[in-house]
């Protein structure tokens, strides 16, 4: 996981941002709010070599963050791999491209924070929107 934290942080030294929507627009990379469905959060696209990440307009604004984070993992992380979308019932996929974009998802949307005094590492992931299933892999 040596080389997840390798690349969030030279993305955000790069991009002088952790935010993944302000990260999307520096790397110019679209994102689109759609109707996707009830299980589809978001996916990862290219369309005349163009980059898009495709958000379910049906998440709440935390969860839509956390898949733009989730969604650029895969861009800085398997630029040439076509992934799957990313749906519920498979956050907890073994497949190992799924659980390192999970993995530079949180480290993004972590990074640099701690936890408050008193503040248990439920609360703190929670306040991020990274959904609890995923907690272990902080």
């Amino acid at each position: 996981m040596g080389f997840i934290r390798d690349e969030v942080r030279r993305l955000t030294k790069s991009t002088g941002t952790s935010d993944p929507l302000k990260i999307a627009a520096q790397k110019n990379i679209l994102v689109l709010y759609e109707a996707l469905g009830n299980n589809i959060w978001g996916y990862f696209t290219y369309a005349n070599r163009i980059p898009i990440i495709h958000i379910s307009n049906k998440l709440p604004e935390l969860l839509a963050r956390f898949t733009i984070a989730h969604e650029l993992g895969h861009y800085v992380l398997h630029p040439k791999i076509n992934t799957p979308f990313l749906r519920r019932n498979t956050l907890l996929s073994v497949d190992r491209i799924e659980r390192q974009a999970n993995q530079f998802a949180i480290r993004l949307l972590t990074h640099e924070s701690t936890p408050r005094i008193g503040q248990t590492y439920f609360e703190f992931l929670t306040s991020f929107g990274i959904p609890e299933e995923l907690h272990d892999l902080f």
